[in-house]
Parts: C-alpha cells; sequence; structure tokens
C-alpha cells in the first residue's frame, strides 16, 4: 500500500518492473529516465554486468504530479532477470504497489515469460498477495522483431485475468511512457481510495 504522509502532503508508491532476464525491463527505467522533465527525477542506479544485465535493481525515483492536493513521489524498480538472484527479486516485491510484468514477446523466450510470472506469483504469496493484491500492467515488448509471436499468444499465456496491457519496443521508446502511465494510474486510484474512500 502507498504510504501517505500526511505532514507534508506526499504520496510515496513502489513500482516494480517484473519480467525474464533481457525482457527489457532496464531500457523502460533508461527510457523514462531519459525522455521525462528532469526536474521530476531523481538518480538512476544500476549494477550491470559486462554484458550489460541488471543483477540487483534500477531505482528511478520519480515526482510526477500533484494529486488531492498531495504530491506523488514514485520509486520504480526492476528485479534481476536471472533466477538465482531470485532473493532479491522476492525482497523487492516488499510492500509493491504497482507492477509491470515486461514479457519478451519472442517465441523462444515464452517458456522463460511463463517460469517468470509464475515465480513472480509465488514471490507475492511469500508475502500473503495475490495478483489481484496490487495493479498489474502486462507490457509485451520487444513486438518488432521477427520472430515476435501473435499477441493472442501472449495473452492466452500470460493474461489470462485480463489485466491491462501495453504493446512495446523499450529500446526505442516505443510504449514505454503509456506502461508507465497506466500503472501510475492504477496505483493513484488506490491511493486515492485509501485517502477518500471507494466513493471519492
Amino acid at each position: 500500500m502507498s504510504i501517505i504522509r500526511l505532514e507534508d502532503r506526499q504520496i510515496h508508491s513502489k513500482i516494480v518492473y517484473y519480467g525474464p532476464g533481457l525482457s527489457g525491463k532496464t531500457k523502460n527505467l533508461e527510457w523514462i529516465y531519459n525522455h521525462i522533465n528532469p526536474q521530476w527525477r531523481g538518480k538512476m542506479l544500476s549494477v550491470a554486468t559486462e554484458s550489460e544485465r541488471t543483477l540487483f535493481f534500477d531505482f528511478l525515483p520519480v515526482s510526477l504530479s500533484l494529486a488531492y492536493g498531495f504530491r506523488s513521489i514514485f520509486q520504480f524498480y526492476t528485479v534481476p532477470g536471472q533466477s538465482f538472484y531470485n532473493a532479491t527479486r522476492r525482497a523487492l516485491l516488499e510492500n509493491v504497489d504497482g507492477i509491470v510484468f515486461v514479457a519478451d514477446s519472442q517465441e523462444e523466450r515464452l517458456d522463460a515469460n511463463i517460469d517468470s510470472f509464475f515465480n513472480m506469483e509465488e514471490n507475492l504469496a511469500s508475502y500473503g498477495l495475490n495478483l489481484r493484491s496490487v495493479p498489474i500492467v502486462m507490457q509485451y515488448n520487444k513486438r518488432d522483431l521477427p520472430s515476435a509471436v501473435p499477441i493472442e499468444t501472449l495473452q492466452l499465456e500470460l493474461n489470462q485475468m485480463g489485466f491491462p496491457e501495453t504493446h512495446a519496443v523499450a529500446i526505442r521508446g516505443v510504449g514505454v511512457l503509456e506502461t508507465m502511465k497506466m500503472i501510475v494510474s492504477l496505483v493513484h486510484r488506490r491511493a486515492k481510495e485509501t485517502l477518500f474512500g471507494e466513493t471519492a
């Protein structure tokens, strides 16, 4: 649940980009960092190997807007895609307010997407959460590649619960800001319900 600080009228929310290795999680954050108003963003931290795979997480604090008289502070993280860093992936889901699941559209990565999605579900369960407990947006990335499977295949394998969806080419910024705006809107709605009740 978002942290609401009445004393300085701030709402702090944590959004985690989840998905298999090399699906485009870090590319999403890099694009956001480079294309939003510099006054809105903090520093972006990243730990990567020589092959540019994020080992632990990226962290990008962003102050996006004033809502209901409160300043919204969003902290964006990405989880490491490699399965042997599962303890880090699980830890990053603690107190999560929204999730973007970044799926790699390539046919050869379909099993990796499925494994990562179930891993996310298991890690949420370790905190007593389920897939309906937090807002989730599905981003189908790498839609420009020749081996990209039809959207219907990704929906069938990953999104039978009907989460909001976006299509993306994160390396070029296609769909990145749309994805961010979608998850931010969903998290805002939850925070509004907390502050004012569902009928506000």
